[in-house]
């Protein structure tokens, strides 16, 4: 198969970018997007140019740092998955794919397709630890959790951070993945020590990342790599409007 690449590039984030034409020749339908990517730079390579600077970790879906948009949308086509489970077949020979960055305030390019995504880590880190003790693993049913809140506090777990959600918004919310933040550790015992306090802090730090509000297009459910439900961000509503509640009540 062969592909014409649009790719933004962009040296560093004082300068100017712009797509640039490349071209992606006899590429395996079995290929992955990244792979592709991969491909392409050994020819640009050859060419003693700058190759073209994405990131990747794992390639399997985990990781999350995957992150591009194509052809305008967060991951590409295939949802829910990330751009490392995106496949050329997905593609038309002879197609033309857009490649660029997530886009949004909150996540500044670094260079190319690579952005700063630690926005995402300092609303984690505003949420702070949990109390309880957490040496050895404890008896399985010395916590007892419900089969009910334990599979929502694992489906809520299941976010890799890839900031997707955030990318597609067209408010460039990050509901999604706070709220998957926060109902993880709702829904189990162990975090209700801090409940309180972690929903405000959590909340503020990604109001103060320059976040912006939810107006339930549900955009950032469509794709979710991780098929995050839009629930999460429920959950967090009613956490924080209880917490609002008892904050001001000096509870």
């Amino acid at each position: 198969m062969n592909f014409k690449l649009r790719v933004w590039r962009q040296n560093n984030p004082e300068s100017k970018g712009k797509l640039v034409d490349y071209e992606a020749a006899d590429i395996s339908p079995n290929t992955s997007f990244l792979e592709m990517l991969d491909t392409v730079n050994e020819q640009v390579l050859l060419r003693g140019e700058i190759p073209i600077a994405f990131d990747s970790d794992c390639r399997e879906g985990i990781c999350g740092t995957c992150s591009l948009t194509i052809n305008g949308e967060a991951h590409g086509k295939d949802h829910p998955g990330a751009v490392c489970e995106l496949y050329m077949r997905r593609f038309r020979d002879g197609e033309t794919i857009i490649v660029e960055p997530f886009r949004l305030k909150a996540f500044p390019i670094i260079k190319d397709l690579v952005v700063d995504r630690s926005a995402l880590d300092r609303i984690v880190q505003a949420g702070g630890f949990i109390s309880a003790r957490a040496g050895s693993a404890p008896e399985a049913n010395s916590i007892p959790v419900s089969k009910h809140n334990a599979d929502l506090a694992m489906e809520a777990a299941a976010c890799i951070g890839c900031g997707a959600c955030a990318a597609a918004c067209p408010n460039a919310s990050a509901m999604l993945f706070t709220g998957a933040k926060v109902s993880h550790l709702a829904f189990l015992p162990q975090g209700h020590p801090e409940r309180t306090r972690r929903v405000l802090a959590m909340v503020r730090a990604m109001d103060e990342e320059g976040f912006g509000n939810c107006s339930n297009i549900y955009e950032c459910v469509a794709v979710c790599p991780a098929d995050i439900p839009g629930s999460v961000m429920a959950k967090m509503y009613r956490e924080y409007a209880t917490a609002t509640l008892r904050d001001r009540a000096g509870e």
